[in-house]
């Protein structure tokens, strides 16, 4: 039996379009575009820069995204930046963190 793999974009990377995936991702480039799971765990690094909407099972978000979360679980962390709406089942925030928008949770 095999176990879950992380799928990792790394700095330096750019993509422009959507990145659908099954299981965890991190990423720490730059893309504009969405991305998109139906389960999976995304994690946006420090050095990310997202210009898009993110649509995954648990969001961590570490880096700056510009477009709309929805997400079973969010997590908001370090130096996180967010300009847009968050619509998750749980948040968590922790100090230090930037949102422009709404959050909708529960």
């Amino acid at each position: 039996m095999s176990t879950p793999s992380t799928n990792v974009l790394a700095s330096g990377i750019e993509i422009i379009g959507s990145i659908r995936f099954q299981n965890d991702m991190h990423i720490d480039g730059k893309i504009e575009g969405e991305i998109l799971s139906d389960s999976g765990k995304v994690t946006i690094g420090e050095m990310a820069n997202i210009k898009g909407d993110i649509h995954a099972g648990e969001v961590h978000i570490y880096g700056h995204v510009d477009g709309n979360v929805r997400s079973e679980r969010c997590h908001l962390k370090g130096r996180a930046a967010v300009a847009g709406d968050i619509t998750t089942g749980v948040l968590s925030m922790e100090e230090g963190v930037r949102l422009s928008g709404r959050a909708e949770i529960g």
